[in-house]
């Protein structure tokens, strides 16, 4: 296995060139200059990976018609050569008016079409405008950069990934100091976890239906290159495997060019789009075997995306779950992970309506609570992660575990009241996490006994716990009329099993319990994470889940708010 190392120089120099794009006075912000910075590489990339296709074509005696020709292609316009000879002024005339225009208007081939959307203000359903991507104001600046840039071998290992480790410290660098980085990126430890529990394979198509900064489709492809055994499955990997839509242009340069640092070169199914503007009332176009995603939440859609959906609402998160449920393979092991806000856990109305949706269709085989502050420096709301699967499998397997769903809750490291920026989610707090999954997957499979209680039965023995030791505490306090608890007769086994041996304190872990799909009907669906292990006696909510209700009301106030607007902003020419 090679060993690949940072090139330290041409570390320095990429940072040495965010620096001077820095001060320019056209890209100054961070958003500016590193998306800058991203369409430079992507060119770069792209002229070396199209000189290599043209080189295999010749030695196999077929042909290549590269999608950058004539004054497009790399070396025609930012070669060392033309770099050293370009004026200043000329060259940002060249790339404003010239450079820019022509990829956006690319058509033919699907990569020429990636590269369009791309530059493209599609938004209006025009090709032919460019869309607003940043360019430095000083022609000296922009050459300064190119030179920088053409040092970089992508057929070096080293290079490659050097580049990859400093393409990812910008992507997180953008999040923290914009802020706006959080609706791009997902912490690496949280995507390597549920691309783990997924177990993509060669041969599926995994899909992203909100790509961001791709993290969940690099991750997915880094779990399967190490399986990859014949050029079959390269080549699936590459062209056939990964498909995704992002609605900003910004994002979809940025996902692009990080798929393409982590090794796939052909994304041709990654694409700009507005995922909601799918009509999925009836059939949809493609269907995958695998979603993994963190799709955006917060946000409001309008009734010309809300009538796209069988469950109108106007909540974003909820219409990307109904897109979800939609796209998933009708057949046996088609499978998602994803990210979700706390309050679609809890709340009703709609968003009941699209669970009892998922639950009817899926196994949903577990569910994650997240600690607060796990999206840090980006967004504090605190967050899910749901996992679920047809269900033909596990009925085949084990039938029982088809009305049962896994929770955990993690728990934050002793000393912390969230994580940060300076104390962020890492990989070693998902170890009990993934010990507890693999006993559980073993249950799936039928493999073995439930390895952690139903929430009822925790519950019951918790109560019995504390009643045997207010008895015993009586005792203490010399009561000699104090009666021991006796069991109800409503109560179940475990509470006559806890009795019986004079309610001891349960056992840990006290992080992982399971429901009975009929006890979540019944509640009209709320998958809050309610961790029986906690106090009953203590009916406080929790602090985030206090934030979170109020956080969904606020967004529910702006809704009807919004549409008293509309009502009266339609009648003010009657």
């Amino acid at each position: 296995m090679t060993i690949r190392r940072i090139n330290e120089t041409l570390r320095s120099d990429m940072w040495r060139a965010c620096d001077i794009l820095r001060r320019d006075n056209n890209v100054g912000g961070v958003m500016q200059y590193i998306e800058h910075i991203a369409w430079l590489l992507f060119l770069k990339f792209l002229d070396q990976e199209e000189k290599k296709r043209l080189e295999t074509a010749v030695l196999s005696g077929e042909t290549y018609t590269p999608v950058l020709q004539g004054d497009l292609a790399w070396d025609t316009w930012a070669s060392p050569e033309k770099i050293r000879n370009w004026k200043a002024e000329e060259l940002i005339q060249y790339v404003r008016g010239r450079l820019l225009p022509g990829l956006a208007t690319l058509t033919g081939a699907p990569l020429a079409r990636t590269i369009s959307r791309i530059f493209s203000d599609e938004s209006g359903g025009d090709q032919n405008v460019v869309r607003n991507v940043p360019v430095c104001a000083s022609g000296y600046n922009l050459k300064d950069v190119i030179e920088i840039i053409n040092a970089i071998n992508f057929d070096k290992d080293d290079d490659i990934f050097t580049i990859t480790n400093f393409y990812e410290d910008l992507l997180l660098k953008m999040g923290t100091e914009s802020g706006t980085g959080g609706e791009f990126h997902t912490p690496r430890p949280v995507i390597k976890y549920m691309v783990e529990v997924i177990d993509p394979q060669i041969g599926e198509t995994i899909y992203d239906p909100a790509f961001g900064s791709a993290g969940f489709l690099a991750g997915a492809y880094l779990y399967l290159e190490f399986k990859a055994q014949l050029a079959e499955d390269f080549d699936f990997l590459q062209e056939k495997a990964f498909y995704g839509q992002e609605k900003k242009g910004i994002a979809t340069l940025l996902g692009t060019m990080n798929l393409v640092l982590h090794g796939v070169s052909a994304p041709n199914h990654v694409i700009r789009a507005n995922t909601l503007e799918e009509n999925i009332k009836g059939s949809v176009s493609e269907r995958h075997d695998v979603v993994l995603t963190n799709p955006p939440f917060g946000g409001t859609e309008g009734r010309h995306i809300q009538q796209n959906f069988p469950v109108q609402t106007n909540a974003t998160e909820l219409l990307f779950m109904e897109h979800i449920i939609k796209k998933l393979k009708n057949t046996p092991n088609a499978r998602c992970a994803m990210v979700v806000p706390e309050g679609t856990l809890f709340r009703g109305g709609a968003f009941a309506e699209v669970k009892k949706d998922l639950l009817d269709q899926f196994h949903l085989f577990a569910v994650v609570s997240l600690p607060p502050g796990t999206f840090s420096p980006y967004s504090d709301v605190k967050t899910a992660l749901l996992f679920f699967k047809r269900p033909e499998e596990v009925l085949e397997k084990n039938p029982q575990a088809r009305q049962e769903t896994w929770f955990y809750e993690m728990l934050l490291p002793e000393g912390l009241k969230k994580f940060s920026k300076g104390s962020p989610i890492a990989d070693e707090h998902f170890t009990e996490l993934r010990t507890m999954w693999q006993q559980w997957q073993l249950y799936l499979n039928g493999e073995s006994e439930r390895p952690f209680d139903l929430a009822e039965d925790i519950r019951a023995c918790w109560q019995v716990h504390f009643a045997w030791e207010a008895y015993r505490k009586a005792l203490e306090d010399g009561d000699a009329e104090v009666q021991p608890p006796q069991p109800a007769p409503e109560d179940g086994p475990a509470a006559h099993a806890a009795h019986a041996a004079e309610g001891p304190r349960p056992q840990r872990p006290y992080t992982t319990w399971v429901e009975r799909l009929g006890d979540l009907a019944a509640h009209e669906y709320d998958l809050s994470t309610h961790n029986p292990n906690q106090d009953d006696r203590i009916t406080l909510p929790r602090p985030s889940e206090i934030t979170a209700r109020l956080m969904e009301r606020t967004r529910e106030f702006q809704s009807i708010l919004e549409h008293l607007h509309s009502v009266v902003s339609n009648g003010e020419g009657e």
